[in-house]
């Protein structure tokens, strides 16, 4: 494509010399959603947005079949429906003409350059005209048919190909938090006597180790930071645990050092008290300060701290971390110290910690290379499927049923 009189252009030498270059305008007719809230329902008819269906309506806008277009927000993500539905209006609906083939369309829709048409960085968004006028090159309507049908058979194979490495990298998650789970609570030798610890959520432990609460091997810091330096600002994350917010956002990575934040040093726990109970606590490798949301921890006991950001974040210690936080709803549960202090915990020899701990990293690092590998093998897929849409409705590839298309030097599998 080439940009003329601010329109994307197209070579028509880059397509068969029987395929057609029209506007969009002449393939299909765009109509606008409408805000659905008036409409909603707990049954009826879907109501479908940029992420697919969220909701009921006790009505639909139309019957049929059409492609969806983002208007504002999500505009890069042409969906493909079929009967009575709503959308919402913050999506455009595009019903065919006589021309086009309502499922080549589609596939022909997702090869718009949306980044080229998006008239805000804040919220990208596009308009009628701009769609109405972008051009495309198209075969006749059996070539749309046939072209359509193989993709559809092709794309079927890649998404269950997505799907398979999907579930099998959700496999091994679950299995690296059951190794986590079982290492720091069971320990690493399956012959070794056990006896059980009186609490319910931690079960059987080796018969050697000790059960101490929590507040005689951390206490609760208050640390004012001053007002001399600059310190790093440091967050707790569920997924990753404590880092910089340099690390993670695009807002700059110092804290002006008021009385309004707490000094962490290296070693400390950071906890989360509105997320604790979702794993947002976690041992501190660096030095900084944090938000006074937060409760810091310091040690006591003579401990490998990574033994304990791995116990804090296990399944069965959220689960009581989350029995044991105040607050009437759900996502406005806090975990005070009072009562996380009283939680009785697992304490092995420090020698063993750390053989759990190295085990655990030796694992976890086998698990997440397979599961790195899988990641990149679904990155691979889904620019495979993009490119196979872009070949295939350019003409670029032969599709059994379509004739005229241009050769192409490489094979599809």
């Amino acid at each position: 494509m080439t940009e003329t009189s601010g329109l994307p252009e197209i070579h028509t030498s880059d397509y068969p010399n029987h395929w057609v270059v029209t506007r969009l305008k002449y393939l299909a007719d765009i109509n606008n959603g409408l805000d659905y809230k008036h409409v909603q329902s707990d049954q009826g008819f879907p109501v479908i947005g940029s992420g697919g269906q969220f909701a009921w309506a006790s009505t639909y806008l139309y019957d049929g079949e059409a492609v969806l277009l983002g208007r504002k927000g999500t505009i890069d993500k042409p969906l493909y429906v079929k009967g009575k539905f709503w959308t919402v209006d913050t999506m455009f609906y595009a019903v065919c003409k006589r021309a086009a083939y309502a499922k080549y369309f589609y596939y022909l829709a997702t090869t718009i350059p949306f980044s080229f048409y998006s008239t805000s960085t804040a919220l990208p968004s596009m308009t009628q005209s701009d769609l109405l006028n972008h051009a495309f090159a198209v075969p006749p309507k059996n070539e749309q048919i046939a072209i359509a049908r193989f993709l559809d058979e092709k794309i079927v194979q890649i998404e269950n190909a997505i799907r398979t490495k999907e579930q099998q990298i959700a496999l091994l998650k679950e299995r690296k938090q059951m190794l986590i789970q079982n290492a720091v609570i069971r320990g690493l030798n399956p012959d070794a006597p056990m006896r059980d610890s009186g609490e319910d959520w931690i079960g059987v432990v080796p018969e050697h180790w000790e059960l101490r609460r929590v507040k005689s091997i951390f206490r609760l810091v208050m640390e004012l930071s001053g007002k001399r330096h600059d310190h790093e600002l440091l967050s707790i994350y569920t997924d990753i645990g404590v880092r910089p917010r340099k690390d993670l956002e695009e807002k700059g990575n110092k804290a002006s050092t008021t009385d309004d934040y707490w000094l962490v040093r290296r070693g400390d726990f950071i906890v989360n008290k509105l997320l604790a109970w979702m794993g947002a606590i976690g041992l501190s490798e660096y030095e900084g300060v944090t938000s006074p949301a937060y409760d810091i921890l310091r040690p006591v006991a003579d401990i490998d701290g990574q033994y304990y950001h791995y116990l804090f974040r296990t399944k069965l210690c959220t689960a009581e971390l989350k029995k044991r936080s105040r607050g009437i709803m759900e996502m406005r549960l806090r975990l005070y110290f009072d009562r996380f202090g009283s939680l009785r915990v697992p304490l092995p020899p420090k020698s063993e910690q750390t053989e759990i701990v190295g085990f655990i990293t030796t694992e976890s690092e086998k698990l997440d290379k397979a599961m790195d590998l899988l990641a990149q093998q679904i990155t691979k897929l889904k620019e495979y499927k993009k490119t196979l849409i872009n070949s295939a409705v350019s003409g670029k590839i032969k599709v059994p049923g379509a004739v005229g298309q241009k050769e192409k030097e490489e094979t599809l599998v």
